[in-house]
């Protein structure tokens, strides 16, 4: 039976943090830290907790009609729970987790203050990995593909592997981020995983984690004078580096141009209108974000363009994400060039992390979505290709392209 090849994609190897996102996810958005949810923060719709009326350790004179259940279902807990006595931090933090759910965005979340010491842990260090592709998404966090030569390769390491243990401790309900920060470690230690592949009982696998280095460009000429570029992430020196390639390929006079940016799950907002501003004329929009009181704001293009006329094609696949989506969004928008491949991730809104006062943890929260130049939303959508071409598990496995070879064809047209 054939089946699209689905790559949703967060890298175990190199940390490259990457200012501005949060641990390279699928965020494009804004990092803050809020010292306080006291004085001279109000939540947008609730009470003003800079008001001497409230405080942060009692419920507000307007909300305890609201509050009520909750109040009297910590009562009873304490009171009858045959388990005693109960947790307080861990009753918070729960209550915390479960008004987050139930917002319905799996991108609003909590982390407790042990969690968020883990998620941080990469920002004073360099950290290596095991050199593998994964996904986050699922109940544990699965291997789509180890990277050629890589330690999790040489470990044999498949696609479709779960890890369900981590040095002995048992991932079950863990955030696949910070699943993903427990693999990370300095180049030269082991780490040992415990793999759950289909038809087998689990069994142990130590990996010796080494430093991985993933060019965010790749380029080269194809047949039929086609120029190839491929962006695998969104950081800092994405734009400038793509430039350098651009510019090289376009010195040889091809007469067409192929952007691939499969399985790239965005990173940073600045980075993507950098990147877009290199095939789009100067001052164009590239994307909307829209806040929750229903306030714009846009971006636009600045004119470094250098790639602007040349036919394009753009192949897309169901990782590309988030600043992959803006970037081909506009691109299709404007028709600039066509976008070749399968319906992308749809990850088009904006976080926010906020740490909680006293050491209490953070929590993410969506603070705004972002629209194509033509205000289409992406988000839990994605973008729907010109041309839907799939690339199934026995082309994958055949070492077949044919989502790049449709692309080749549109540009050889006369």
């Amino acid at each position: 039976m054939n089946k699209p090849v689905k790559i949703i994609l967060i890298i175990l190897a190199a940390l490259i943090l990457l200012t501005g996102s949060f641990s390279g996810g699928f965020i494009v958005g804004h990092f803050s830290t809020l010292g306080s949810l006291g004085t001279g923060f109000n939540l947008p719709g609730g009470p003003d907790l800079s008001s001497p009326h409230t405080t942060q350790s009692g419920t507000p004179a307007d909300l305890q009609t609201l509050f009520a259940p909750f109040w009297e279902t910590w009562t009873l807990v304490h009171k009858n729970y045959v388990d005693q006595p109960v947790d307080d931090t861990k009753l918070m933090q729960g209550a915390i987790r479960g008004m987050l759910d139930s917002l319905g965005d799996q991108h609003t979340s909590y982390m407790d203050p042990s969690q968020y010491a883990q998620a941080n842990a990469s920002i004073s260090g360099e950290y290596s990995g095991i050199g593998a592709w994964v996904d986050p998404q699922g109940e544990f966090l699965t291997v789509v593909s180890p990277m050629p030569g890589s330690p999790a390769e040489k470990a044999g390491l498949q696609p479709g592997d779960q890890i369900i243990k981590v040095d002995g401790a048992d991932m079950t309900g863990t955030p696949g981020e910070l699943v993903i920060q427990k693999v990370l470690g300095p180049a030269g230690t082991e780490v040992t995983l415990t793999i759950q592949r289909e038809g087998q009982d689990p069994f142990d696998v130590t990996v010796t984690r080494a430093r991985i280095v993933v060019p965010s460009v790749e380029s080269k000429m194809l047949e039929g004078d086609i120029a190839y570029v491929k962006l695998n992430s969104f950081g800092e020196k994405s734009a400038a580096e793509l430039k350098t390639a651009l510019t090289d390929l376009l010195s040889k006079n091809p007469k067409g141009l192929i952007f691939d940016l499969r399985n790239n799950p965005g990173g940073l907002l600045v980075s993507a209108v950098d990147v877009a501003s290199l095939f789009l004329p100067e001052n164009q929009v590239v994307l909307y974000e829209r806040y929750g009181d229903g306030k714009e704001q846009s971006y636009k293009t600045d004119g470094s363009g250098v790639a602007t006329e040349i036919p394009l094609v753009v192949l897309v696949n169901e990782g590309s994400a988030s600043a992959s989506e803006i970037v081909a969004g506009a691109i299709q928008d404007y028709g600039r060039g066509q976008l070749v491949g399968v319906t992308t991730f749809g990850k088009g809104s904006v976080q926010n992390w906020s740490e909680l006062a006293n050491q209490q943890g953070a929590v993410r929260i969506t603070i705004a979505k972002w629209l194509t130049p033509n205000k289409r939303a992406i988000h839990k959508i994605g973008l729907t290709p010109d041309v839907t071409v799939e690339l199934t598990k026995e082309d994958f496995d055949a070492k077949l392209d044919p989502q790049l070879d449709k692309a080749v064809e549109l540009l050889s047209r006369p």
